[in-house]
């Protein structure tokens, strides 16, 4: 079974900003209330720490590999739990230069066998997650630089 979540944001600043705020791993525990913690080096290949923290729900710790990396434009990775084919996940951040700053669209491919019993958990709480650093992603960038 397969599952998409989608969604989308506009930000009143520049896609270099939003890239320099989404990649910037270590910060993420300053305004992220999703991805509470994460480190790694966001290059193809390499594999991210990131820590999850869905609204309502119990945190979690994955461990995915970068498969894109396109300075202000394109992240995107992949992780799964347990065996291929179980619950895996491509995350994908794209960034669209508008007149007024930059769209974001974010949102999750799920496949696997757990995707059925665990839609409800996507649909809400993951989901509310995503829309809630979607949030807080806009009001970081928009706020500029802070180091």
């Amino acid at each position: 079974m397969r599952h998409r979540l989608s969604t989308e944001i506009d930000i009143a600043a520049p896609p270099h900003a939003v890239w320099a705020v989404l990649t910037d791993l270590p910060a993420h525990a300053e305004w992220n209330p999703f991805i509470t913690a994460a480190s790694g080096t966001v290059r193809p290949g390499e594999r991210l720490s990131l820590r999850l923290q869905p609204p309502g729900g119990r945190a979690l710790s994955i461990r995915p590999t970068v498969t894109e990396a396109t300075d202000d434009r394109l992240l995107e990775w992949q992780g799964r739990l347990g065996v291929p084919g179980l619950f895996d996940g491509r995350h994908r951040f794209e960034l669209h230069p508008t007149d007024r700053g930059t769209r974001l669209v974010h949102g999750e491919s799920f496949s696997g066998l757990l995707v059925r019993p665990l839609r409800g958990s996507l649909d809400g709480g993951t989901l509310a997650g995503f829309r809630a650093m979607n949030e807080a992603l806009r009001h970081r960038a928009e706020r500029g630089p802070t180091r």
